[in-house]
């Protein structure tokens, strides 16, 4: 899972706008978790916008939630840390480190944090 996350990543680095490229230049190294420097129940951080497509940064406090809501595009959601518990009209799928999820377009879903949890969000 961790290969098909940094092939996307990498995918996606590839198509990026100039300036973007020039942002990660800035910086090489970062941490998903310190990139949340503020305290919230559901945190998101742009980490990446590229000409077709855009990588989130998604960090959910234990026992809260991402509330139900629809994506207009296709996405792929990756648990980095923690573990928490997507939920779409088709039911759930508990999410560990290094697990990750295909959402559909236009479907209905959620997520619930178990624990304090980190997520990428590839769209």
């Amino acid at each position: 899972m961790r290969i098909l996350a940094l092939f996307i990543g990498l995918s996606l680095l590839n198509s990026c706008k100039t300036e973007n490229t020039e942002t990660l230049n800035t910086y090489p190294k970062m941490n998903l978790i310190e990139t949340h420097k503020e305290v919230k129940d559901v945190h998101t951080k742009l980490l990446l916008k590229a000409e077709e497509g855009k990588v989130i940064s998604l960090q959910i406090e234990a026992g809260k939630q991402l509330k139900e809501h629809v994506s207009a595009v296709p996405a792929l959601l990756v648990c980095v840390s923690g573990n928490g518990i997507y939920k779409d009209e088709s039911g759930e799928t508990n999410l560990k480190e290094g697990d990750c999820v295909y959402i559909k377009k236009d479907v209905k879903h959620q997520v619930d944090a178990i624990s304090k949890s980190n997520f990428l969000l590839v769209k």
